[in-house]
């Protein structure tokens, strides 16, 4: 069996994905034509070389499109559409199911070099380590199928075009694939090497993605009534989070980095990362290697952040915001608040360094007006506008670890304060919010949010979601929760951004000259003359013949910002179960009529 050209291209550029972990000449290393398994994977040489392809595989996410850290929609079309119940297996793509490009095309290419690797000769140690990367890798591109369906074909080997026993196999249940894919991790926490590096992947990486993903299985299976029997197989997967969070712990290698609001802002604006003793993985950007990434965009460019976000920040003191205070403005809702805030959402009077300072300061009230400054390149050093910015990204993060730690033994029942101190508290500390306790009192926005949770750790879970969520916002990670905890309808409620008293003008940077207003109509704009607005960004909730632009107010003439894009007929409606998967396209249905839709569809 060959490599056609085709994916050996797509090996190579897939490589470049993460192109701080490909070693600078490992391209050269690559043979011209057709990779052919009997002159290649003959060293261990050879699988480090073919391993660097998969670093495409994995990397950093700067956004929480899709979620509801998103004031404006979900940012995705596919996941809106499917909220107002317009997706459907005629409508949707194949979403990464096909079978020669995407996810499949990834696990084509894994499988290949797996079937082959122990032909190689070479150090067994070394050996091991680079099929625990491929190992780790077809883990990694399972799961992303189950969370999207919940099931698959499980395939531990390449397909050959014949094959139609293969091709046309049906899924595997999603114990089977699951089990499969733990198999996979375990291998690669076993055996893969711990090293120094960060921009590659080790053990700790692999321990961390194991976390990550034991996490995600032991809640999905806790709180998801459809998987039926496989809800009482939830322990097994929390406590394999356990152990591979303790296994980071122990090891003393990492830590909380820093203190303070600029010790967090600096794990994501930094231009190198190198040093910093929090990152377990991370992608190195360097300008002088064209290594870039496009980070400049979370500035108002197509989204900007929730107030559901927004209202998740504790105050200084270490308590939860009151409903009165959810009507505050944004010149005041930023006042006595965890300081994570104002390194996530922009506040009032925010200025950037250098070239970047031309970008606008002043709240986009169409997008919601909470934009997203995390990410942010701050400097002339790392900021270089569209696809041409140089901050590192960090891929898994001490923190994580900690909080997926606490969360694991929360849902086991067997938290204790001083896990909590270890871990939650540890995170809080470096910004200087006060430690939970285990007995902190039930905040009923979080019980409303998450009404599922019940026990007597209910309130602690709840906070240690807070947590997560403030912490982690933006990495990524808020979709996948509100998914595995079940908790879809969350999306049923408006998409909301900052609060206004009333139609008129305002200040938004703190400097008391107001910057923007909001009207009802062209025709209404409350005896302001133009030359009094001439400085002044101007919005309306309607236009000059009385229909909908993009906003209005909560409340009719005051509240929060809202959509019309998420209201009348256009609603969000979120089913349960079937809207915790996609279905499968028609198209993949036809071709292999095997294929059974996910639940619900």
């Amino acid at each position: 069996m060959k490599l056609t050209r085709f994916l050996y291209i797509t090996v190579v550029a897939a490589g470049c994905g993460l192109l701080a972990a490909c070693n600078d000449d490992y391209l050269q290393k690559y043979p011209e034509d057709g990779l052919n398994e009997e002159a290649f994977f003959n060293t261990v040489s050879d699988l480090e070389t073919y391993t660097n392809g998969f670093y495409g595989m994995v990397g950093a996410s700067y956004d929480d499109l899709y979620s509801d850290n998103i004031g404006h929609g979900t940012g995705d079309y596919t996941f809106s559409q499917k909220l107002k119940g317009r997706i459907d297996e005629t409508t949707i793509g194949s979403f990464g199911w096909g079978k020669t490009n995407g996810v499949w095309g990834n696990i084509y290419k894994i499988n290949f070099m797996l079937v082959n690797a122990d032909r190689a000769v070479g150090d067994e140690t070394e050996k091991r380590h680079y099929i625990g990367i491929a190992r780790l890798c077809r883990a990694l591109q399972y799961y992303s199928i189950i969370k999207n369906y919940g099931s698959a074909p499980w395939y531990s080997a390449p397909i050959a075009n014949d094959d139609e026993e293969a091709l046309y196999k049906t899924q595997d249940s999603r114990e089977v694939v699951v089990d499969s894919i733990m198999a996979d991790l375990q291998y690669a926490c076993d055996y893969m090497e711990e090293g120094s590096s960060r921009t590659r992947l080790t053990r700790y990486a692999a321990l961390g993605y194991m976390a990550r993903i034991a996490l995600h299985e032991g809640t999905f299976r806790k709180y998801h009534s459809e998987v039926g029997n496989l809800a009482g197989t939830a322990t097994s997967f929390l406590e394999k989070a356990v152990w591979a969070t303790n296994e980071i712990i122990q090891s003393g290698q990492f830590e909380i980095a820093g203190e303070g609001a600029k010790a967090y802002r600096d794990l994501f604006t930094n231009p190198d990362l190198s040093k910093n003793r929090e990152m377990i993985l991370y992608a190195d950007y360097d300008r002088d290697l064209d290594r870039k990434n496009n980070t400049s965009t979370v500035l108002n460019w197509q989204w900007n952040l929730s107030r559901s976000l927004a209202d998740s920040y504790l105050k200084l003191d270490g308590t939860p915001i009151t409903e009165e205070e959810r009507t505050k403005t944004f010149v005041d809702m930023f006042t006595n608040r965890d300081p994570r805030m104002a390194e996530t959402i922009m506040y009032p009077g925010f200025i950037n360094e250098g070239n970047n300072a031309t970008l606008p300061t002043k709240i986009v009230l169409d997008y919601g007006g909470l934009g997203q400054l995390k990410f942010l390149p701050r400097t002339d050093a790392t900021y270089g506008g569209w696809g041409e910015n140089v901050t590192d990204l960090p891929i898994i993060r001490y923190a994580e670890i900690l909080l997926v730690n606490a969360e694991a033994k929360a849902e086991l029942g067997r938290l204790t304060q001083t896990d909590l101190d270890e871990t939650v508290n540890l995170v809080r500390r470096r910004v200087g919010i006060p430690g939970l306790k285990m007995d902190v009192a039930i905040d009923p926005m979080l019980e409303k949010q998450y009404p599922n949770v019940s026990g007597a750790l209910k309130n602690v879970i709840m906070e240690i979601r807070r947590e997560r969520r403030v912490e982690l916002a933006c990495e990524g990670f808020r979709y996948d929760d509100t998914m595995r905890w079940a908790v879809g309808e969350i999306y049923n409620q408006p998409f909301e951004g900052v609060y206004l008293p009333g139609f008129g003008i305002y200040d938004c940077t703190g400097d008391g000259i107001p910057d923007i207003a909001l009207f009802k109509s062209p025709n209404d704009k409350m005896g302001y003359s133009d030359a009094e607005l001439r400085d002044v960004t101007v919005y309306y909730t309607l236009d000059e013949k009385g229909g909908n632009k993009q906003i209005y107010l909560s409340e009719g003439d005051k509240g929060f910002i809202r959509f019309y894009s998420d209201a009348g007929d256009d609603a969000n409606h979120f089913i349960s179960p079937q809207y915790y998967y996609y279905p499968l396209s028609q198209d993949e249905t036809k071709l292999n009529p095997s294929l059974k839709q996910p639940i619900g569809w």
